[in-house]
Order: structure tokens, then C-alpha cells, then sequence
């Protein structure tokens, strides 16, 4: 059997994208008006959600990393961060700024860590599989009260998409189990609190900076990355358009709807899957669209699902973030499928016990969060300080671990002869 050549391949790969390049090219010549239109709802969503939410944040982790409170950060939480996600204690501080925050942030910092050589390879794949998570002002102002005008339903949507993120972390530890780690520091009696400080201040006279000129930089940063998400929105904005200008989304949908009966789902949720896979905001939109007589259940599982697996979209920002530093796509991609059939089946779980205990009767609601009559806003702003009230507890109870940790730490090397 004669070998293959080996310069076919990449050949073959170089036809193929020139091929999708030049298609998309000639369905912008052929359908201008559906992709102005989409450009433009694109750069809506980007301007009036995107920008707003997310520059802060960006802002104020890089000049967060610039004083040096991540290292801070990874000494207090390193005795429980490693054993339950095999990373460093610095990866707690990415997962606190990914669950306030939302999509790409946890990329970008965990692009940060290992540029800074704060994680290795390994360490950056784990920790960016389970903390570049949605947001939940997205999940409670966008989804629950902007298209299914119901605040109650973002409580569901929540709870899976971070109790699935946590079990993706878990089984992410797994991941090259002989990858390299970061050296753990050794035995010291100085009091941990003492040995977090110290790290603090080196790390912050190692930068350098003024505050000044570390604000410069930071908004500088953030806002090269604020413009990078908001060309991918906006591409793949139009790229859904053409798509179902070309007739290419009613084909698909015919097979994920055959798959979507074979998992016991209604097969009118198809449109959404395949716009979700896109695109998550379109995704869910379409979602709340669908049939009235589709359960609810059925619906907001499908809308967990698509929120974790967060789209192409968000798969190019991630990919384009993580391509400055030696940090695989590959690992970030499977993760991502685990925790959207995770949120999934966990919506579906938690379905009866939530409906339960929390969720009211559905009232109309205008479609946007701003239009709200002042009780409703109240609403919707309480179910966002739940979900932010319980990450909050969730981090604390991990921080008091930590330092229970530590103090055991410390007062053994102290009894130590």
C-alpha cells in the first residue's frame, strides 16, 4: 500500500477554507440586504449589551493582575483549588471574574495566567473548560425577562448552567493527568495570610507600573479585546443570514430534528438548536418562539444547553484569545459540549424541585428589561442578586475552606519538632 502524501492534507485543508471564504463572499454579493441587516442587529447586541457589560470587568482584572491581588488570591486559595480542579490558586481568582462576568472573560485571563507563566499548558486547558461561563445579567435580563417574559425561569437556567460548569471542572482534573503543574511552594511557617501579602507585593513591584500608566494599559487592552468580541458577533451575525438566505438551515434542520426525537425532544426545537450553535442570543430568542404547546421544561433545557455550549461565536473569541499562548482549542471544544449536555439534563432534573419552591405564575412582561414597570424591574434585579448572592456564598465557603486549610497547615509545622 503506497503512503499517503504527506503534503496532500494541509493542501486539502487550504482548498477547503479557500472554498468557505469565497462562498461567503459571493452570498454577501447575493443577499446584501439580509447580511446589512444582520450586520446591524449584530453590532445592536454588541453596543447596547456586550460593550457595557463587559468593559468594566476587563478593566478591572488586568489592573486587578497589575496590583497583583491575583497572587493574592492564588496563595489563600491554593490548598483547595488544586485538589478539586488540579489547578493553582490563581485559577480562583479567573473563576470568580468568569461567574460575574460572563463569556470571554475567563479565556482572557486564563490567556493572561499562562502568558505570565502563573499556569502551565495543562493547568490553562482545565481552567478554561469550567470558568468562561455566562453571566447573570444575560441569563435573568436577556432570556428569562427579555424573550420568555418570566423572571422565575432564569433561576433554572442558572442553577444547571453553574452546578453543570463546576461538574465540568471536576471531570476536567482528569485531563492530562501526567501534564506538567506549577511548582507547589514548600513548607513555610510564616502565617499564610503574611505569605499572601508578601506575594502581592512582589508581584506588584515586578510589574512596576504607576496607577497611572497601569490604567493606560488597561483600557488599552480591554478595549482592543471589547472590539475583537465585537467583529466576531457581528460576523457570525451575518453568517447565520446567509446561511438561511441560502436555504443551508432548513436542510440542517431536518437532521437535528431527527436527532432531537431519537433524545425524546420535541423536533420544532430544531431552528433553535441550530441558530443556538451559532449564536446564543439568537438561539434562545428563537427558543422562546417556538409552539406554545412545546413544554417549558423542554424549552429552557434547550436554552441551558445552548447558553453552555455559548456558540461559535463565543468558540471564535475563545479561540482567537487563546491562540496567543500554546493553550489547545481542542480540550475547550469537548468541555464545552460535556457542560451544554450536562445543563441540559440537569434543567430537566431540577425542573420539578425549582418549579416548586420558587417559580410563580407567568405574567406578560414587556420584551425588554428597561421597558419594566418598577416592580418588575425589582424582580428581575432580586433573581440576579440570588444567583450573584449564592456564586458570592460559593466563593466564600471556598476562601473559608482555604484558610481552614492553612491554619491546620500552620499549626502542624508549628508543633513540628
Amino acid at each position: 500500500m503506497r503512503p499517503a502524501n504527506p503534503a496532500l492534507q494541509p493542501r486539502i485543508r487550504s482548498a477547503l477554507l479557500g472554498a468557505v471564504a469565497l462562498f461567503l463572499v459571493l452570498s454577501l454579493i447575493f443577499f446584501p440586504e439580509q447580511a446589512f441587516q444582520s450586520s446591524l442587529k449584530g453590532l445592536k447586541i454588541w453596543w447596547d449589551v456586550v460593550f457595557p457589560a463587559l468593559l468594566p470587568f476587563f478593566i478591572a482584572s488586568e489592573i486587578l493582575m497589575g496590583f497583583g491581588v491575583v497572587h493574592f488570591l492564588g496563595v489563600l486559595l491554593e490548598p483547595l483549588m488544586r485538589p478539586l480542579f488540579r489547578v493553582p490558586g490563581t485559577g480562583g481568582f479567573v473563576m470568580a471574574m468568569g461567574l460575574a462576568s460572563g463569556y470571554p472573560i475567563g479565556a482572557k485571563l486564563t490567556t493572561r495566567l499562562r502568558e505570565q507563566e502563573l499556569i502551565t499548558r495543562s493547568e490553562g486547558e482545565r481552567l478554561v473548560s469550567f470558568t468562561n461561563t455566562a453571566d447573570p445579567l444575560f441569563m435573568f435580563g436577556a432570556v428569562a425577562v427579555g424573550f420568555f417574559h418570566d423572571v422565575s425561569l432564569g433561576v433554572a437556567i442558572a442553577v444547571a448552567h453553574y452546578i453543570s460548569s463546576l461538574l465540568v471542572g471536576i471531570l476536567m482534573r482528569f485531563h492530562e493527568p501526567d501534564g506538567a503543574v506549577t511548582p507547589i511552594a514548600p513548607p513555610d511557617q510564616t502565617f499564610f495570610l503574611m505569605r499572601a501579602f508578601r506575594a502581592m507585593h512582589q508581584a506588584r513591584l515586578a510589574d512596576g507600573r504607576t496607577l497611572g500608566q497601569l490604567m493606560g494599559d488597561a483600557i488599552t487592552s480591554s478595549m482592543n479585546t471589547i472590539m475583537l468580541v465585537g467583529g466576531f458577533i457581528i460576523m457570525f451575525s451575518v453568517i447565520i443570514a446567509v446561511l438561511d438566505s441560502v436555504g443551508f438551515l432548513t436542510l440542517l434542520a431536518a437532521v437535528i430534528g431527527w436527532i432531537l426525537n431519537l433524545l425524546q425532544f420535541p423536533a420544532q426545537l430544531a431552528p433553535a438548536v441550530i441558530s443556538g450553535a451559532f449564536e446564543i442570543t439568537l438561539g434562545a430568542q428563537i427558543t422562546s418562539e417556538s409552539p406554545a404547546s412545546i413544554h417549558m421544561a423542554y424549552k429552557i433545557a434547550v436554552v441551558g444547553a445552548i447558553t453552555a455550549w455559548s456558540g461559535l461565536s463565543v468558540h471564535a473569541q475563545v479561540a482567537s484569545l487563546l491562540s496567543r499562548t500554546d493553550i489547545r482549542y481542542g480540550p475547550y471544544c469537548a468541555a464545552r459540549v460535556m457542560h451544554g449536555f450536562l445543563a441540559g439534563w440537569i434543567t430537566l432534573l431540577t425542573w420539578e424541585p425549582i418549579n416548586r419552591f420558587w417559580f410563580s405564575s407567568e405574567t406578560a412582561v414587556p420584551a425588554f428589561l428597561q421597558q419594566l414597570s418598577e416592580a418588575e424591574s425589582f424582580a428581575a434585579w432580586d433573581g440576579i442578586r440570588l444567583i450573584a448572592t449564592l456564586a458570592a456564598l460559593f466563593l466564600g465557603i471556598l476562601l473559608a475552606f482555604s484558610i481552614l486549610i492553612h491554619l491546620l497547615r500552620h499549626l502542624r509545622l508549628k508543633s513540628t519538632p
